[in-house]
């Protein structure tokens, strides 16, 4: 889930200048204004969940996948160390009657080759027209919802998630895919309603527990996002994402001492990670004290 195919990142600018995050397998930041955090905050956190890097690339469905051929394998190995050979195979092959393959390598190409835009049409066209089974064009939605997240289009990305649960309504990864499309959106009662969803298919899954934790929190829900992060944090004491926001949530309840620590648990537990990054933020904001009026 998390960290597979579906990923995306909410990020939220406080009043105060500093960064909440939702995360999932994810991939672009959203800004959107919010109002300051009490006044007992000293500086406003900054936030994760689950995730690919911004850049990274949704591999094919293995399995199902939507053809079997030497040429399909072949385009697929290629994507992963040489995008560039990988689109000038597929489109020699898309224009010999590849079909469906070539297509779907095509597409994957434009992706890795930094075209997201225009990966996700062909994607969302391709899940559509596929003679495939539901489970490998719900895979191919996936690979939209990606897509265009990371062409910064969370609108599009939901209506893909949705296409996607269409066909395989009980995927724990499409519904949190779909949750973080509605989070960028602004739409937190709706993610909430995926994410429990997810978590009734897939109890404990410390990623998605960490995920409804940020949107309880958007939600004025302090004391439920903190029995989510505790819960996954059982599971996982050294989950970065949990440990930052933990430490967002005791900023917001005043606690400075306590965020610090998180946060600097956060980085210790993955110092090359995106939710490191942010814990560094916090730290610094945490640092140079509450914002001047």
């Amino acid at each position: 889930m998390a960290l597979g195919m579906s990923a995306a990142a909410l990020l939220t600018v406080t009043g105060a200048g500093a960064v909440f995050w939702l995360h999932s397998t994810t991939l672009t930041e959203a800004a959107e204004p919010r109002p300051a955090p009490p006044p007992e905050a000293q500086a406003a956190p900054a936030s994760p969940a689950e995730m690919p890097p911004g850049n990274s690339l949704p591999l094919p469905p293995e399995p199902p996948r939507l053809t079997d051929s030497p040429e399909y394998d072949t385009c697929l190995t290629l994507l992963r160390t040489e995008p560039e050979d990988a689109l000038a195979m597929a489109e020699a092959w898309e224009q010999h009657g590849g079909g469906e393959g070539a297509r779907h390598c095509t597409a994957l190409a434009q992706l890795a080759l930094g075209e997201p835009e225009r990966a996700a049409g062909r994607l969302e066209r391709l899940a559509s027209e596929s003679k495939a089974g539901n489970a490998a064009r719900a895979a191919v939605y996936a690979q939209a919802v990606q897509a265009w997240t990371m062409a910064n289009q969370p609108g599009r990305a939901y209506g893909a998630s949705t296409m996607a649960l269409t066909l395989s309504p009980e995927d724990p990864a499409l519904l949190v895919d779909r949750a973080l499309a509605a989070a960028s959106l602004g739409r937190y009662d709706e993610a909430l309603l995926d994410l429990n969803y997810a978590l009734k298919l897939e109890p404990g899954r410390p990623d998605t527990l960490v995920f409804r934790a940020a949107a309880l929190r958007h939600l004025d829900r302090q004391t439920d996002a903190m029995d989510d992060v505790e819960s996954a944090l059982a599971r996982d004491p050294g989950h970065p994402e949990a440990l930052l926001e933990r430490g967002i949530l005791k900023q917001l309840k005043g606690d400075t001492a306590g965020a610090r620590r998180d946060w600097q648990r956060t980085v210790e537990a993955a110092p090359d990670s995106a939710a490191a990054d942010l814990a560094r933020q916090n730290l610094a904001l945490n640092e140079a004290g509450p914002r001047r009026r």
